[in-house]
């Protein structure tokens, strides 16, 4: 008899664990299963309103076969671990931005100072350079890119001094993200970059460990790096899409209709994305102001002609990087 009630047991304990598998396995979606999102963004955060207007647009289309559940604030890892357990496929959804350069080289173009020159622009980018080349060279690396949204134009602030030109740089510990090409660029304008996850940032400048960082005001402000910060310079310097990627081997593994649903909502969601950046690019800046951080702009032409070295060295490194850069710059 004991032996009955213990294979009932095991048996139980199978079907319970099959029931698991099915809900948070390798892709495969049943009714009301969490497609979880994950992104680095703060309350307030452009990414946040992206991640939930997508949600909101998703959820909608995908009715009762599965519910998308946004998880900001670095909840699930920074943008490093959250690519990586996407390639391990143990997360849904994650808002990739300047990291993608660490995962394929050629997503350093957007790295490169001054390429994207608005919006529109950034369209013409998407459709003839990010979709035909880079989409298919971020799937080969279990990244799943459904669109293409925005982290935004990208401005320093410091406690050391305004930057005008490139040589105010001098000396400046500056944070940057995850990747080896904005590493490259401040070097190259005389910095001291050093690359650090978004959730470290306000505690390393609020104790010095960090004297600036650059973002766009949207991270800048929802991060309250005017609490910690005295200047801020309107460099401008580099555009960052932000990229809405799944994992490969779970969306592969979704039923037909939810791919539809979760690609269709991708997309739908640009739109808002981008209206909603612009709208807060000018109300963040005021905010930022009035917050006694001290606003400045910057020398472009002498930022352009400093940034010569770094086209150059992207495009001797990475294959296919010339053509890229040309592509992009004809469709200015």
């Amino acid at each position: 008899m004991r032996s009955n009630h213990a294979s009932r047991r095991i048996i139980l304990a199978g079907a319970a664990a099959a029931v698991s598998l099915g809900l948070t396995g390798l892709g495969t979606v049943h009714a009301q299963a969490e497609i979880k999102f994950g992104h680095v963004g703060n309350p307030g955060s452009l990414f946040e309103a992206s991640a939930n207007e997508f949600a909101r647009i998703a959820n909608a289309k995908l009715g009762n076969k599965a519910k998308v559940v946004v998880y900001g604030s670095s909840q699930l890892g920074g943008d490093k671990e959250m690519v990586q357990k996407l390639k391990l496929g143990t997360l849904d959804f994650a808002l990739p931005s300047s990291v993608m350069t660490s995962e394929v080289d050629q997503f350093g173009i957007f790295d490169m100072p001054y390429l994207v020159a608005n919006r529109d622009h950034m369209r013409r980018i998407e459709k003839e350079v990010v979709r035909p080349t880079l989409f298919p060279l971020a799937e080969q690396k279990g990244l799943k890119i459904l669109s293409v949204w925005e982290n935004g134009y990208r401005h320093i602030t410091n406690n050391k001094r305004p930057i005008v030109k490139p040589e105010d740089l001098k000396g400046v510990k500056l944070r940057t993200p995850k990747g080896k090409w904005r590493v490259k660029m401040f070097q190259a304008y005389g910095a001291n970059p050093t690359p650090m996850s978004f959730s470290e940032v306000f505690t390393a400048l609020q104790t010095g460990v960090m004297d600036g960082q650059e973002n766009p005001l949207t991270q800048i402000y929802s991060g309250k790096f005017q609490e910690v910060q005295k200047y801020l310079s309107m460099s401008g310097h580099v555009y960052t899409p932000a990229f809405p990627t799944a994992s490969v081997k779970r969306f592969n593994g979704y039923p037909s209709d939810v791919q539809k649903a979760l690609t269709e909502a991708a997309i739908e969601t640009q739109d808002f994305v981008y209206k909603t950046a612009a709208r807060m690019e000018k109300e963040l800046l005021d905010k930022i102001k009035a917050a006694g951080t001290q606003v400045n702009e910057v020398d472009s032409k002498a930022f352009v002609t400093a940034s010569k070295a770094i086209y150059e060295e992207f495009g001797q490194d990475v294959k296919g990087a010339n053509d890229l850069i040309s592509k992009a710059q004809a469709l200015r």
